[in-house]
């Protein structure tokens, strides 16, 4: 399971040669041991996604929750094979982090639209502790 969750943390480094945001947020996020993976796969059109990327996120960046996690925003639409590669379902948004651990990457994920003391949670289990597959919501 960690090795196919490696290689598609890995596909948009191989299947690009131009870099995004994920891309950035990969190689920081692999290059800090410590540092998990936290991506965001939303859509333009879903008022859900647009609450997280406009309320949520911007708040949590604000109060210095991300500071100590590798952070992306990938858009469904325009990325959709990275996107379909991240999320576990077809719904949208979803927060999902990868830590790596002694045995590999580990993965968890919250869906639908949070608050931001949930993605506060979510977020300081991630450094606590190695994690499986959660979805939420």
């Amino acid at each position: 399971m960690s090795t196919l969750i490696a290689a598609f943390l890995n596909v948009s480094l191989l299947a690009s040669t131009s870099s995004t945001a994920y891309d950035d947020a990969y190689r920081l996020a692999t290059a800090d041991e410590g540092r998990p993976l936290v991506v965001l796969v939303a859509a333009d059109w879903c008022p859900a996604c647009q609450h997280m990327k406009q309320a949520i996120m911007p708040e949590l960046q604000q109060r210095g929750s991300l500071a100590k996690v590798a952070f992306a925003v990938v858009n469904s639409d325009r990325e959709g094979q990275l996107a379909s590669q991240l999320m576990a379902g077809n719904t949208i948004p979803q927060l999902v982090m990868f830590v790596k651990t002694d045995k590999g990457w580990s993965r968890r994920q919250l869906t639908g639209s949070q608050s931001v003391g949930d993605v506060e949670g979510f977020l300081a289990s991630g450094m606590a502790k190695p994690l499986g597959t959660v979805t939420s919501r």
